[in-house]
């Protein structure tokens, strides 16, 4: 009997450790999706910047060479 609860303890701890990793891989394939979709708004969000920060510098040169040919 006491053969039987040992071998049942073993495989029972072997099976706990299987489990404990397989969530742990879920875990971490979750964090590393988060970290891709935060890396990839990150990016949209600076090209939005720089895309408005150009149109910005485009409309501030219009504006400046409509007062110097005012000026004229």
């Amino acid at each position: 009997m006491s053969g039987f609860l040992m071998a049942a303890g073993r495989l029972g701890s072997i099976f706990a450790l299987v489990a404990l990793l397989i969530i742990l891989v879920k875990k971490l394939i979750a964090l590393v999706s988060f970290l891709m979709i935060v890396l990839k708004v990150g990016i949209v969000v600076a090209f939005i910047a720089l895309f408005l920060l150009i149109i910005i510098t485009i409309m501030s040169a219009r504006k400046r060479r409509r007062r110097e040919a005012e000026e004229l």
